[in-house]
């Protein structure tokens, strides 16, 4: 994957901040390995990534019918496999080989939707938006945790305002719909793929709402009421509305080195974050509660909960207080470039 360099001044800035300034919760992500949860159950306290073949985890999907299982895979030059990772000791405990596809180019997303079928997105363009079309692979989600191979079936997926480049793809856990967030600096869209996808042509996927952040990925809770979409530097909760998504708050996302994906846990209540690297971090913070509903953060103490109808800059989404300097210094290189492109 192209290394933005935001993310690689992010990464010099945050050495440099990390004495006295950055929150615990993001030292502990720089620092080290965070501690093994007790068990399975206790997974969802976040943990790292133990597995050395895993080196660029792009994708997070909690599983469904493991608990305390979380699937990712490498984002290219990696082949077509996926890694079921427990929790509980961030071991791969099964590496799933994809056949009845083709080769993969830049695999970037993964998420799991109804009947427990996984969706992998082969939707990543590093050269801005020259594919003519991406694909998307689907593969019942293995009852046993082994090493094995699942034949998958690949779809093809263009967009009806050209070729983009996308780093989140999301299935609906109810209706089963497959949505696709393409990555912008200034933003992007949601965009909705046809109610069910054929294998045999194309599949057109058009923009239905705008999203207010450059995305790495996203993911819809469990019930489908909500949808976190993740950045490097912050991120925003929506209401779903059926697809008309509405801005509810930021996301308190951890400062990490290249964060690249977000996953619900299966229960709702957390939200993973993780990042690309050899042995990379996966930070649990409590998810936001539906703020049409009055409710506030389990946690109490303001991690990781909306903060209602917002006003704050998007460009951020509630990067937590530490990272503020990575964003100002980054907001500075980006304004420079804008400028002597206008130039």
């Amino acid at each position: 994957m192209r290394r933005p360099f935001a993310v690689r001044a992010g990464a010099l800035v945050t050495g440099a901040l990390l004495p006295g300034v950055l929150l615990s919760g993001a030292l502990a992500v720089l620092a080290g390995p965070a501690a093994s949860p007790a068990s399975a159950a206790d997974g969802d306290k976040g943990f790292t990534i133990e597995d050395p073949r895993i080196t660029e985890s792009s994708g997070l999907a909690a599983s469904r019918q493991h608990p305390g299982v979380y699937w990712t895979h490498n984002d290219s030059d990696d082949g077509p496999y996926l890694y079921a990772v427990d929790s509980a000791t961030g071991r791969t405990v099964a590496r799933v080989t994809l056949t009845g596809i083709g080769t993969p180019r830049d695999v970037e997303a993964i998420s799991i939707g109804p009947d427990n079928q996984i969706w992998v997105g082969d939707i990543g363009d590093n050269l801005g938006g020259t594919w003519k079309y991406v694909w998307v692979y689907r593969l019942p989600e293995p009852k046993k945790l082994v090493d094995q191979t699942v034949r998958a079936t690949q779809y093809v997926v263009k967009y009806s305002d050209g070729p983009r480049d996308a780093e989140s793809l999301l299935v609906h856990p109810k209706t089963g719909r497959v949505y696709i967030i393409d990555k912008k600096e200034d933003g992007g869209h949601l965009y909705e793929g046809p109610a069910t996808l054929s294998a045999s042509g194309a599949n057109v996927f058009r923009p239905i709402a705008p999203v207010d952040l450059w995305a790495t990925d996203a993911a819809f809770s469990p019930d489908g009421s909500q949808l976190a979409v993740r950045g490097y530097f912050g991120g925003i909760s929506y209401a779903w509305n059926g697809g008309k998504i509405e801005r509810e708050g930021r996301l308190d996302v951890p400062l990490q080195r290249q964060g690249e994906s977000v996953s619900y846990s299966a229960d709702g209540d957390k939200l993973l974050y993780g990042s690309e690297g050899s042995h990379s971090p996966v930070v649990a913070e409590d998810a936001p509660k539906s703020a049409s509903s009055g409710s506030k953060s389990a946690s109490g103490g303001g991690s990781s909960s909306a903060s209602g109808k917002d006003g704050g800059s998007s460009a951020t989404g509630g990067v937590k207080v530490g990272a503020l300097a990575v964003v100002a210094v980054c907001a500075v290189f980006f304004g420079l470039r804008r400028f002597r492109r206008r130039g």
